[in-house]
């Protein structure tokens, strides 16, 4: 369980990704309950994640102005409208704008959530935590909305209702910094520039293709088992559940290993493991191997999920590089239905996992780099930032080292305080920890 200053911002983010995490269910409603191809029902939910992307990228550097409790209840506010307006609505062009709004909203609250994450003292912590929530709510829907018969209006009022929910959990946030929340001890904040610009936008870059890869494949999931795989509507929710529910072993494994092994070991060979996953699913033509493929790949998913949020924190204690990275995988996400759809149009179930798997596997390239390339930074942001403090901590960090006189890793920067020593001598000048000073007359 995540500290209680952190509750809120897990609140926030479980509303804020749960759209993405709904997808294969909300396109294939839409396209059956208002009778569009699986490409235009691809093509609408695209534009959810489109408006959820374009928050971000809006947003990434004016929460701190606005203040994160009331853009907090923007987005959350926002996103009841949206998806309410699109559920109560059987007319398409209603349906797309509240599904834009909705979308808009939810990024708006992953935006601040990411902000306020990358902020704390363990931002791996509490994103597994937020993934872990977000995974219990969507599995519990799968489970739940096909016993309530068909239609598109049920999966947006549940993503209607969900912010209302999380609307009192703002109370714990603060207006006084991105995220903040009472009671947490500020990390100190860098200004000005933006830091590491280059493994940044490798980093985002990247995420945005692994982000459209996983979601190529999750946007046409509920067609491959039920026209492939021959399953009904039931049993493909009964799946989805259960893979969920891997998902959610998947980040309380993750958030027990913790920084131990690193980032470039879990990002890297578990991409490569989540292509194999999908090579399989996407061909999968019993319940079998739909559902081992699902599963496994549900699985692992959130746990590299997890450890590319924390990369991304790690580089910007402000959290603009969570929230851009994030804006960066929300567009891939927002464009993998459509790339799905088309890849199985040209070249089949079969063909679309292939090239999909072949993608992440070159993509695990870019992503290890930037890893093992910000390894040596320390995982907590703004701990040691004096000129040879880094190496320092990395020697301290090692086994056998001696205690107390050199920093360790992630502890915070001891305070520089003046002393003020009397001298006999009212000319002499002496160094106190601050310089040099004067003393006397």
């Amino acid at each position: 369980m995540p500290p209680r200053p952190a509750r809120p911002l897990v609140a926030l983010f479980t509303a804020g990704y749960l759209a993405s995490y709904l997808l294969p269910t909300v396109v294939s409603r839409i396209g059956s309950g208002l009778g569009l191809t699986p490409a235009h029902a691809g093509l609408v939910g695209s534009g959810l994640l489109l408006g959820s992307a374009s928050a971000g990228f809006t947003l990434a550097s004016r929460v701190e102005r606005f203040g994160a409790r009331r853009v907090a209840r923007a987005g959350l506010l926002l996103a009841a409208l949206g998806y309410g307006l699109a559920a109560l609505s059987g007319v398409l062009p209603l349906v797309v704008l509240g599904l834009v709004l909705g979308g808009f909203g939810s990024g708006t609250a992953t935006t601040v959530a990411a902000s306020g994450i990358a902020a704390l003292r363990d931002p791996h912590r509490a994103s597994s935590a937020g993934l872990l929530s977000v995974s219990g709510v969507a599995g519990a829907l799968y489970l739940t909305l096909p016993h309530f018969g068909p239609g598109h209006r049920l999966p947006l009022l549940a993503l209607a209702v969900v912010p209302l929910l999380v609307w009192p959990a703002a109370r714990g946030l603060s207006d006084s910094r991105p995220g903040a929340v009472p009671g947490e001890s500020p990390v100190p904040v860098a200004t000005g520039r933006l830091p590491y610009r280059r493994s940044g936008l490798v980093l985002a870059l990247s995420v945005a293709g692994w982000s459209l890869a996983q979601n190529a494949l999750w946007g046409v999931s509920g067609r491959i088992g039920m026209e492939q795989a021959g399953l009904g509507e039931v049993a493909v929710g009964v799946v989805f559940a259960v893979a969920l529910g891997g998902g959610l072993l998947g980040v309380l494994g993750a958030g027990a290993l913790g920084s131990r092994a690193g980032r470039a070991a879990p990002i890297g060979l578990g991409t490569v493991v989540i292509a194999a996953c999908i090579a399989v699913s996407a061909s999968a033509h019993g319940l079998g191997s739909f559902a081992g493929g699902e599963v496994l790949w549900n699985t692992g998913y959130p746990v590299v999920l997890s450890y590319l949020i924390g990369l991304a924190a790690s580089l910007d204690p402000r959290g603009r590089w969570a929230v851009l990275v994030g804006s960066a995988s929300s567009l891939g996400v927002a464009c993998g239905p459509v790339t799905g759809s088309l890849l199985v149009e040209s070249a089949g179930f079969t063909g679309m996992g292939l090239v999909l798997a072949t993608a992440l596997l070159v993509l695990a390239v870019p992503l290890t780099a930037v890893a093992l390339h910000t390894g040596g930074r320390p995982l907590v942001p703004g701990a040691v930032r004096r000129r040879g403090g880094a190496s320092a901590a990395v020697v301290a960090a090692r086994a056998g080292a001696p205690s107390g006189t050199i920093p360790r890793i992630g502890a915070p920067e001891q305070t520089v305080t003046e002393i003020a020593v009397p001298m006999a001598d009212p000319d002499r000048t002496h160094f106190g920890a601050a310089g040099p000073e004067r003393v006397g007359g």
